[in-house]
Order: C-alpha cells, then structure tokens, then sequence
C-alpha cells in the first residue's frame, strides 16, 4: 500500500497539487467565466429594469442550497485527500462518496430549477438575462458532470484496486472539483443577487 503515497518533494510553482496543467486549465476556466460576467454586468447596464425584473424570477433559495451542497462537498474532496495522504483506504472512499454526493444533489436541485424555468418559459432566448443564465449555468452544469465522471474514476481505482492509486491524480481531481466550487461562488452571488 505504499505506492498510495507519492508526494512530491520539490515544492515550487512547477508542481502545485494536481500538476501545472491542471493549473492552467483553472486559470483558463476563471478567464472564461469571468469574461462572460464581466459581459453580463456590461450589458444589465443598458436594461437594468429587464436584468432587475429577470433576476427576481430566479428562485434565490435554490441558488443558495446549491452553493452549501458545493461547499460541503468541497469540504468532503478535502478530507478524501488528506485521509488518502495517510493511507486510510476506507475513510477516503466514504469522504469521495460524500463528495460525489454533494455534487449529484447540485445537479437534482438544478434540474428542478430548470424544469421549472422551462414550463415558465423562461429559456435562453427570452431575454439577455436568461441568455446569460443559461449559458453561465449550464456550462458549469457540464463542469460539474466531468467533475463527478473524473471522482467516480477515482473511486472505482479505490474501490477495486488501491494500490493502483496515484496521488497526484487525485489531487488533479480534487482540484477540478474544488474550481467547479469556485465557479459557483462567482455565479451565485452575480446572478442571484446582484441584479
């Protein structure tokens, strides 16, 4: 069991938890969504009466539920690394299943939000507003089903092999899933409070 542990012992910028690559595709993430927030809060500035009114049709409590389900699970991602850091098999694979619980109750509540959006009508092409929400939240959506398809790799190496396990592949997942957390902190607060 002590290929479970592999830590790297040169600690610089060139090996962050998860490896540089993964920090690049970060980055490049939070460039992107940002881009589109930035783009959002330009344009509420010529309807700030639609972006306001559209905003109130969001239902604000299942935004916030869906951020303490990130955050929780987050929190769960980081007790699967540390306990894997110190070789305890079964406490990871409860914590990682923990974690892929948060994120499929994120998805459940999303579905609901949508489901009721789309018998309102509020689609993508009603309005700016709904353009924008529908574009930042559903691209985050796919972010949070490659999430939860990278922890269930993880698991099933845990589960049926753990010897085979990899560290730094489990902090790459770690840290894909903890920037789908982040994401969701710029979302929430721009498309449910702020307008």
């Amino acid at each position: 069991m002590s290929t479970v542990i592999e830590e790297h012992h040169a600690k610089n910028i060139l090996y962050p938890p998860g490896g540089i690559l993964m920090w690049i595709i970060i980055y490049l993430e939070l460039i992107t969504f940002g881009a589109v927030l930035v783009a959002m809060v330009w344009y509420s500035k010529d309807e700030p009466q639609l972006f306001h009114e559209s905003r109130l049709l969001l239902n604000t409590s299942f935004g916030a539920i869906n951020t303490l389900f990130l955050l929780v699970s987050g929190f769960f991602m980081a007790l699967t690394v540390g306990t894997l850091k110190v070789q305890n098999i079964s406490k990871s694979k409860l914590y990682l299943k923990l974690t892929m619980l948060g994120g499929l109750l994120f998805l459940a509540l999303k579905t609901v939000e949508y489901i009721g959006k789309i018998d309102a009508g509020l689609t993508m092409g009603y309005n700016t507003f709904f353009s924008f929400y529908w574009m930042l939240t559903l691209f985050h959506v796919i972010h949070v089903i490659v999430g939860l398809v990278i922890l269930a790799s993880v698991l099933r190496t845990l589960t049926k092999k753990p010897e085979n396990i990899i560290m730094e592949d489990v902090e790459a997942s770690a840290t894909f899933w903890h920037m789908c957390d982040l994401i969701w902190l710029l979302l929430f607060p721009v498309i449910y409070l702020v307008f």
